[in-house]
């Protein structure tokens, strides 16, 4: 081994540079320094994502250890984004007295979680997958409990890290069995060693049922509602977004070039999965009262949606997946960018909570109509094209039956989106929530978030170009 190999983790490194530099600022600058840690953090991380766009050359290094493509460069730039909106939307909770002084180790922890994550997505070996994969779990669990005198977020952080560990064990225990039967862990070598027998259909299903816990997949969601609760909003708002984006490009590029021999195999499970997943986010995210919860189970039925497209194994399916991701965090983070800013102003999360908002937050109120729409796949915005790409993925590969329980399922969302926008728009409350402004971070974020939401949807060029690069996976 020699420097040679870390040639092509441009993404990693800098991510290091980023935290290193931070990490000194938090433990040697003067209080008075601290107080423009936000500021330097985020132009930092900044600083990152647009480096991340830069070209890049692509191969593998350590041995075919860790890989490094255009689609794995995409999607890490992609959730980069995520991230440095999670990042501005912090501003105001952070600010406060008791969370002020732990706003180092909340970019700390978030950038190891991110750093897990680009090893999970550039992994070419299960041992490089696995530890990417604990080390965004553990400083997640982290996160989940970061308001430790809240009752609740610390008991979201116990439930999370159960979940946490038993889904790795599981996981393992798949691994386990993978290399007994092939006697390496290169996905490569497994590809072609890889046969249907049980043993091997034994380890799949381990294997996978590992990650559906972390995508939060019916039946292996039930921590998800309690630990987005309890969590800290924006902690909420990145796990439900660039966690779970990164596990389902990880799923999925695992399936197509791992276990792709068992392929009717994983088929049938996913066929299955996503019925259930769908219609269950549904059904239980109709009956919430509490936003977060709410947000909960629309996106377990938004990984059920995501899931379709990875259903095609094609390099339609694998645009349509990534195209899905990018859209999902903009509309899931400008939801709950509004529902943090509600939040740090007047401590209320509950949906009554939001009866005649418009009146007296009018750009908040359209900002959550457009994220809900969005997450709705009402047209012209942007989830309403991510859909359309998801389903005709999926319907090219005959999957029109599907199709159609999924299209069934998106009419039944729309009523629960459209709920909240009823409550806001229609629904009179003698106490509305007070007109505020919020901080300078938060309104770039939203503002962000707007714009991706309605450009994403006519910009034709970015799902034309996932395609081509989809091709080389």
């Amino acid at each position: 081994m020699d420097l040679s190999n870390y040639l092509l983790m441009k993404q990693e490194i800098s991510l290091l540079v980023v935290f290193l530099i931070l990490i000194v600022y938090d433990l040697f600058a003067s209080e008075k320094a601290k107080k423009y840690f936000q500021p330097v953090g985020c132009l930092l991380f900044l600083a990152n994502t647009i480096y991340g766009f830069f070209p890049d050359e692509i191969g593998s290094s350590f041995s075919g250890m860790y890989v490094s493509g255009a689609v794995e460069i995409a999607i890490k730039n992609f959730l980069n984004i995520g991230v440095l909106l999670v990042f501005m939307q912090s501003n105001g909770w952070l600010s406060k007295s008791e969370a002020n002084f732990k706003r180092g180790e909340f970019y700390m922890l978030t950038l190891l979680t991110l750093f897990g994550m680009y090893l999970m997505i550039s992994s070419g070996n299960f041992i490089l997958f696995y530890i990417g994969l604990e080390t965004a779990s553990l400083p997640m669990a982290t996160l989940v409990a970061f308001d430790k005198y809240k009752n609740n977020s610390a008991e979201a952080g116990a439930k999370y890290i159960f979940t946490a560990v038993f889904s790795s064990a599981i996981l393992l225990f798949g691994l386990s069995l993978l290399y007994g039967a092939m006697g390496s862990l290169y996905f490569e070598d497994i590809s072609v060693l890889l046969n249907a027998t049980p043993l091997s259909v034994m380890a799949m299903i381990f294997f996978v049922v590992g990650l559906f816990f972390k995508i939060s997949l019916v039946p292996f969601h039930f921590w998800t509602a309690d630990v987005y609760q309890g969590a800290p909003t924006n902690v909420t708002a990145y796990l439900s977004t660039i966690s779970k984006g990164a596990a389902v490009f990880a799923l999925m590029a695992i399936l197509y070039r791992t276990f792709n021999v068992l392929a009717i195999e994983w088929h049938t499970i996913l066929f299955w999965i996503i019925i259930i997943t769908i219609t269950v986010g549904n059904l239980f995210a109709m009956r919430q009262k509490d936003l977060k919860r709410f947000l909960a189970f629309s996106s377990i039925s938004q990984a059920g949606y995501i899931i379709l497209a990875v259903l095609a194994g094609t390099a339609q399916g694998m645009a349509s997946t990534i195209y899905y991701i990018l859209v999902y965090i903009f509309s899931n983070m400008a939801a709950f960018g509004v529902i943090a800013a509600v939040e740090n102003k007047t401590g209320k999360v509950g949906m009554d909570d939001y009866n005649g908002l418009y009146k007296t937050n009018p750009k908040l109120a359209i900002i959550m109509m457009i994220a809900l729409f969005s997450l709705g796949g009402i047209p012209p915005t942007a989830g309403f094209f991510s859909k359309f790409f998801v389903f005709t993925a999926a319907a090219a590969q005959g999957e029109y039956v599907l199709v159609f329980i999924a299209l069934i399922n998106t009419v039944i969302s729309l009523y629960y989106y459209l709920l909240v926008v009823k409550a806001m728009f229609i629904n009179q409350n003698e106490n509305p929530i007070e007109k505020f402004t919020s901080d300078g971070y938060m309104k770039v974020s939203l503002v962000i978030c707007l714009i991706g939401l309605v450009i994403l949807g006519f910009t034709s060029g970015i799902y034309q170009n996932l395609t081509e690069i989809s091709f080389g996976l």
